[in-house]
């Protein structure tokens, strides 16, 4: 019986239960025959001790990962044995639990050969069952096999390379010349309960960023994994989050982020917008509650024209960040060090992507970045209003109030009722989709309310008194959240929809209810639980739509609103 405990990205924390017995992953498997999961030498090769049943790990003739692919031997006890080469049409015993690969060690130090193995055996055994790598981790590895889906270890490599005089550490593997062998399973049991912490604050991404700097191969195994892993990567991605810190260049390149940055390539601006505003981003998230972007709001929003200015932040690892987005993931919790120095790879994602916003058409750009003007200031003609480096000094900001000003002299002003609607429907843009958002703000739908609590509504177009809420944007969540009316509309036109069994939904909907799911939806975002055509309720989703359907334990969606 396996339960997810947490989630971090691919990265878990679980629970496999068996007669009475548990163990919690990720794990270790010792050779030790006390523990409930154990490795041991039989008469005829390593045996795995697996609740009380012995399985073969080593069957006749030895295969190595260069020979023909060979059959999976049979299943035993849950447990289902692969060696490498892994067959292409991989096919699992339907009574498995564990998958486990005896030959895994043959991998070490061949990054593209891992990412191959790990992601076509994760997408063969799904997401019900264990996946252990024998042979594979180390403390140094542990943070990033884990991240990419590995459940399981066993202290082979640590003690092998023990018994050669080599202590296995986190950061790096160090000779000594004495048996080391005890000292490195003890630094993988320590290294495992960090990754446990990790997962369980949803921040296992910046322990493996760290943990990839201990060799070669590891850094090149996380830069394939974010290279060519994406779609396998970004499934189990949320679209809500905690703070995370993003401390090196790598962490550029987090499927989190990479998700966004798609978005905003498919982002278009509020129609009304006629002047773009160039700002800096502040240390603390979201920007518009920092002490500098309330001094540049006290400069922006002195009169009625400020509905023809669009705000829009030049950050790293984001690129840009329109103003109605701030209060969204990952634009309201990621952290970076400042330097002063952007890194070429920065430079050319920020300039990439205001080009592309350039390109929807602005009359006038101004630029409040100061000494960071450089860095986009040949894009476009733009005026420039930062005094002495210091956008938040009185000088600046006065600059910045008479440049707004003279940007939109003429220029027809737009209602803010009108600024209101349009920016609400790029935040549905960018968290739905185009034709969602054109669904929920439909022709008697507005946005009221003040940002970052907007609130979307409709009314009766026979009688304007009798009002409905469609879903509410609030800081504390990072996306708009759906009522019952809501979900009624993206529902008929089958979005983010989750199929469930004909039974009374008391609480939340449990995976075991799930018949199918939008293969869209992420962790985080919005679910439209619906049985026999109509919703039943609205909630957030616990796992993305795939594992909704994989797995017959654990909560899928956390219920907000149900229908009585």
């Amino acid at each position: 019986m396996l339960d997810v405990i947490s989630r971090s990205q691919r990265g878990r924390v679980c629970q496999y239960s068996k007669d009475g017995k548990s163990v919690t992953t990720p794990l270790l498997v010792r050779s030790d025959d006390s523990e409930p999961v154990s490795v041991y030498k039989g008469e005829h090769g390593r045996v795995l001790k697996f609740f009380g049943t012995d399985v073969p790990l080593e069957n006749g003739l030895l295969t190595t990962s260069s020979s023909q692919p060979s059959e999976p031997m049979p299943c035993v006890g849950g447990v289902q044995v692969v060696r490498l080469p892994l067959p292409k049409d991989l096919s699992i015993d339907p009574e498995a639990e564990v998958v486990v690969v005896p030959n895994a060690f043959e991998l070490r130090r061949e990054p593209r050969r891992i990412l191959e193995v790990v992601v076509q055996l994760r997408e063969a055994i799904g997401f019900g069952r264990l996946l252990m790598m024998s042979g594979l981790g180390e403390p140094s590895t542990v943070a990033l096999l884990s991240y990419m889906g590995v459940d399981v270890f066993d202290d082979a490599l640590p003690k092998a390379a023990g018994y050669s005089g080599i202590r296995l550490i986190p950061e790096a593997e160090v000779s000594t010349g004495k048996d080391e062998s005890e000292a490195n399973v003890s630094a993988m049991e320590a290294e495992l309960e960090k990754v446990r912490m990790f997962i369980a604050a949803d921040r296992l991404r910046e322990l493996a960023d760290q943990r990839s700097f201990s060799s070669p191969s590891s850094v090149a195994l996380l830069r394939l994994y974010d290279q060519d892993c994406y779609a396998y990567a970004e499934e189990e991605c949320s679209t809500v989050g905690c703070r995370f810190g993003c401390n090196t260049t790598q962490a550029l390149r987090r499927p989190d982020l990479r998700r966004y940055r798609d978005r905003i390539a498919e982002y278009r601006k509020p129609c009304n917008k006629r002047v773009l505003l160039l700002l800096p981003c502040s240390a603390k998230k979201p920007y518009h509650i920092s002490k500098s972007h309330k001094a540049f709001s006290s400069a922006i929003h002195t009169a009625q024209h400020d509905t023809l200015v669009h705000e829009v932040i030049i950050t790293s690892p984001l690129g840009i960040v329109p103003r109605e987005l701030d209060a969204l993931y990952p634009a309201n919790s990621y952290d970076i060090p400042v330097t002063g120095v952007w890194k070429c790879e920065e430079r050319a994602m920020i300039r990439s992507m205001l080009s592309n916003l350039l390109s929807q058409g602005y009359d006038k750009v101004v630029c409040h970045l100061g000494e960071d003007s450089s860095l986009v200031q040949d894009l476009a003609e733009m005026e420039l209003t930062v005094v002495d480096d210091d956008p938040t000094s009185p000088a600046s900001l006065q600059n910045l109030d008479h440049a707004l000003r003279d940007a939109t002299k003429g220029m027809d002003t737009v209602d803010y009722l009108v600024d209101r609607n349009e920016q609400f429907r790029s935040v549905l843009r960018f968290q739905f989709g185009n034709e969602c958002a054109d669904i929920l703000m439909g022709e008697n739908a507005y946005a009221i309310g003040k940002f970052p609590y907007w609130k979307l509504m409709t009314e009766d177009p026979a009688d304007r008194s009798k009002k409905t809420q469609l879903g509410m944007l609030t800081p504390e969540r990072g996306l708009i959240s759906l009522t019952l009316d809501g979900a009624e509309l993206l529902a008929e036109a089958g979005h983010y929809c989750v199929q469930m069994n004909d039974f009374e939904l008391k609480g939340n909907l449990f995976a075991v209810g799930v018949t199918d799911a939008d293969p869209r939806i992420r962790i985080g975002d919005e679910a439209i639980i619906v049985c026999n055509g109509k919703v039943r309720g609205i909630g957030v989703a616990m796992m993305c739509g795939l594992e909704m359907v994989d797995l017959k334990r654990g909560i899928a969606v956390k219920i907000r609103h149900k229908v009585n």
